[in-house]
């Protein structure tokens, strides 16, 4: 099947990368080779990584980029793993933290309130971790509860979780429209019809807690700055204001000389930036890319330099 998806804020992205033709650059969640392709064609000699969890996505960016076999690797993992595969120091680092449009559109993985299908939400189909199913149906209606307040900011978490308990006291909620159906009958209706979307907030927790989206996050990206090399820089794609902070409050520590706390007279925690910022603030994408790519709305682009 094809794989679609449209890269969000292309053209932004790659200018933050800031492409050296002889460069050595990462791209963490290569998708349908995207935002890939506009990097490997602006290198001569240079090298890049993809990562990606997803068989399929890895399968189509290696068909999009036949044509640079000879500049880009690709490796199936997790890019938190990164670090600990990559030996060597990079000029670039892209991270784009969405979902892509092809796992969003494909209705059998899951992903989506809006096409059914059986739930899962696995990023990598073949990876041997709970899935949104399990979740649903083994969580207890107090786990339940905090996982779609925590991660998805859900204010009706109390009654959709205490739904979810009684619906499956007779069946097992197997698909994406049962799901659906219990959120939407747990909130009033004025909420259902004026959100744009009720079961946004829980589908998006469920996803995080499938994935471990942000588990360990801040700590990667610590570690992707000391993988740059000086003048190297680490740009990151969130799509909403869970993973943003994160990236925000990693951004900011390292880009601070002194971590002590504010009436300390002396510094003693010797901490020295690494980065500075590229942007004073967040980009967003433009009307023009609202216009043709409503996902792109959510988006906030996050880049750093090392110094």
């Amino acid at each position: 099947m094809e794989f679609k998806h449209i890269p969000v804020m292309l053209n932004e992205c790659i200018d933050a990368l800031n492409i050296k033709p002889n460069g050595t650059y990462i791209d963490c969640t290569v998708g349908g080779g995207g935002h890939s392709y506009e990097i490997a064609k602006r290198l001569k000699n240079g090298k890049l990584y993809c990562f990606d969890r997803d068989s399929e996505a890895i399968e189509a960016s290696k068909n999009r980029l036949k044509e640079f076999t000879d500049k880009v690797e690709f490796i199936k993992a997790n890019f938190k793993d990164a670090p600990n595969l990559i030996h060597e120091k990079v000029d670039g680092i892209l991270i784009d933290l969405g979902v892509s449009s092809h796992q969003i559109d494909e209705g059998e993985r899951g992903f989506s309130f809006l096409h059914n299908g059986r739930l899962d939400m696995r990023m990598g189909q073949d990876e041997d971790i709970l899935t949104a199913y399990d979740i649903v149906n083994t969580y207890s209606e107090e786990n339940l509860r905090e996982l779609f307040y925590k991660y998805g900011e859900e204010e009706f978490s109390k009654s959709i979780a205490k739904n979810i308990v009684n619906y499956r006291k007779n069946k097992k909620i197997e698909t994406t429209f049962e799901l659906r159906n219990i959120i939407e009958n747990s909130m009033p209706k004025k909420v259902v019809y004026s959100r744009g979307g009720a079961s946004k907030k829980v589908f998006q927790a469920l996803r995080i807690a499938v994935n471990g989206e942000l588990d360990g996050l801040e700590n990667t990206l610590n570690q992707f700055v000391d993988m740059l090399n000086i003048g190297g820089r680490l740009v990151v794609l969130t799509f909403h204001s869970l993973e943003d902070r994160i990236v925000k409050t990693a951004f900011k520590r390292e880009s601070t000389d002194c971590l002590c706390p504010p009436k300390t007279p002396v510094c003693i925690c010797g901490h020295k930036k690494k980065v500075v910022n590229v942007f004073r603030k967040p980009i967003t994408a433009s009307e023009e890319e609202l216009k043709i790519n409503s996902r792109s709305s959510s988006a906030k682009l996050r880049a750093v330099e090392r110094v």
